[in-house]
């Protein structure tokens, strides 16, 4: 998607169609009383009098209700040369932010090519950002920009790759229609269409079934995307894996009859410090049968996106190679499939991980924490100061908090407040979990050192626990995002499918390193 600003009035923008934010301005609280039956005080976002004065009859009606998403297309809108106008509700003005933002794009994209329209205006609305001291109007625009161009770009994307009638709907062309300096914006909309591009190019991995993304193909892609931003790209097979001693790897990878692929991916700008060294690691199962833990039928073919973890990885890092933030970041997947066969590891059995650690494995379905573990373990050899990981870990973080929210933990407080403010600047609801030592009891082991799953109770919290046993000391963060990182509905501003989840925060984390 071509992305262009114009620093033109928006009544003078010549578009296919422009869209415009609408907002209720309505208190819900008057004179210290909640208004029950209040209605809704309705105002296009712009100062556009042109804009204001087609829109005006419209918002005065009581026809709309302005709730969120609502959309109203008006043709050869008078006093405007765009062909078209949009209007979208943001809800309330006095939430409205950067988060609602973004899915306002995103509803406008898939609203407009849903009617064959291949490029749009949008004009930016004001923002409410709680910033001290208050920001100046023109880092409000850029923030606009680039939630605008984010938020289009989620929404240009579809997954009906390969159905036979499949309609060539998308977007080409988006023009941001605001004020500022120019320059300025247009590094902010060429920063945030690197962000979007790989976020889709994230989706794009997830998306493909279990045939079409073997642990070899996704090496292939994933060598690719190096190749063609400039990062160094090194692949290895079982041989590799065995000679770096990574029982925990190897013991999921021995059930299937598609070779496992580890895949190291560096990006070491010159002048770098030599710390910190942010390691970010990914579960790569292409597919998860469940091992000999075998899982249902019902649902099953939901589990090629088992890697969604290592696919973020690998997207995260073509943004970082491209926004080129002046910090070494080594991404590490661990892909592999998880199947039941004559060879594949049993309950009951007893694997060494890379650290030396003894694991039981009580069921062959909790295989991702068993592969993360010689990856934590692996990115720490290899240098790295502090860890991130993102896997689709746990059926109980989405009995915890549903399918709004991932999961996060973390070792270090420090660590985490620098994330947080990456994914709340990012739009990305995460939610942090306790990793309590009362935890580390479920999953002692009579046999081993420890256990590979810690039981029904608290079950997020002790695959945590798990994986913190091989970051150890090491600044870390773990994103569990296996209630995300499908969207399991259609939604005005994305389609069913990959979300790309985590993304956008972990690049942003990364930067923060290097400011």
């Amino acid at each position: 998607m071509k992305t262009t600003i114009s620093l033109s009035a928006p009544a003078d923008v010549l578009t296919e169609s422009l869209v415009a934010v609408v907002l209720d301005h309505a208190e819900p609280v008057q004179n210290g009383q909640p208004q029950k039956d209040k209605k809704p005080l309705l105002k296009v976002a712009t100062a556009d009098a042109a804009v204001q004065s087609v829109t005006a009859d419209l918002l005065a009606s009581g026809e709309l209700t302005g709730k969120p998403f609502e959309t109203n297309l008006l043709h050869k809108p008078a006093g405007l040369k765009a062909k078209r106008l949009l209007l979208i509700s943001g809800g309330p003005a006095r939430k409205f932010s950067a988060y609602e933002l973004r899915r306002i794009a995103g509803t406008a994209v898939r609203t407009l090519k849903s009617r064959g329209i291949r490029s749009f205006g949008f004009v930016a609305p004001p923002l409410k950002l709680e910033l001290d001291p208050p920001s100046p109007v023109g880092l409000v625009s850029e923030i606009a920009t680039r939630a605008i161009v984010e938020g289009a770009h989620v929404g240009n994307f579809d997954p009906d790759y390969y159905r036979s009638d499949r309609k060539d709907q998308k977007i080409d062309e988006l023009t941001v229609v605001t004020g500022g300096d120019q320059v300025a914006l247009e590094k902010a909309a060429a920063e945030a269409q690197i962000i979007g591009e790989s976020q889709n190019f994230t989706r794009d991995l997830v998306n493909e079934p279990s045939n079409r993304m073997t642990p070899t193909i996704l090496a292939d892609r994933a060598r690719k995307m190096c190749a063609d931003v400039g990062l160094k790209c090194e692949v290895y097979g079982a041989d590799k894996i065995k000679e770096l001693k990574m029982g925990a790897f190897w013991s999921v990878a021995q059930g299937s009859d598609e070779p496992p692929a580890l895949i190291v991916m560096t990006y070491e700008p010159a002048g770098a410090p030599a710390k910190p060294v942010l390691g970010l690691v990914g579960k790569g199962i292409t597919f998860d049968t469940g091992g000999i833990s075998i899982k249902p039928a019902d649902g099953m073919e939901k589990m090629k996106y088992d890697m969604a973890g290592g696919a973020t990885m690998i997207g995260a890092m073509r943004a970082i190679a491209l926004l080129k933030p002046n910090v070494k970041v080594i991404g590490i997947v661990c892909a592999t499939e998880n199947m039941p066969s004559g060879h594949a590891q049993k309950p009951g059995d007893v694997q060494i991980a890379m650290s030396g650690k003894s694991i039981e494995i009580i069921n062959t379905d909790a295989e991702g924490r068993l592969v993360l573990a010689d990856g934590l373990y692996y990115a720490r050899q290899l240098g790295c100061t502090h860890l991130v990981d993102a896997a689709t870990l746990t059926g109980a973080v989405v009995v915890a908090l549903g399918y709004s929210n991932a999961g996060v933990f973390a070792n270090d407080d420090a660590m985490y407040e620098r994330f947080h403010a990456a994914n709340v600047k990012e739009g990305e609801k995460m939610w942090r979990m306790p990793l309590d030592d009362e935890y580390k009891e479920q999953i002692r082991s009579s046999i081993a050192d420890i256990m590979n799953t810690g039981g029904r109770w608290g079950g997020a919290i002790t695959a945590a626990m798990f994986l913190k046993e091989f970051a150890e000391e090491t600044p870390w963060i773990h994103l569990d995002i296996a209630g995300t990182a499908w969207m399991e509905e259609q939604k005005p501003w994305i389609a069913k499918g990959p979300s790309g989840i985590a993304l956008r925060s972990l690049v942003e984390f990364v930067k923060s390193f290097a400011q």
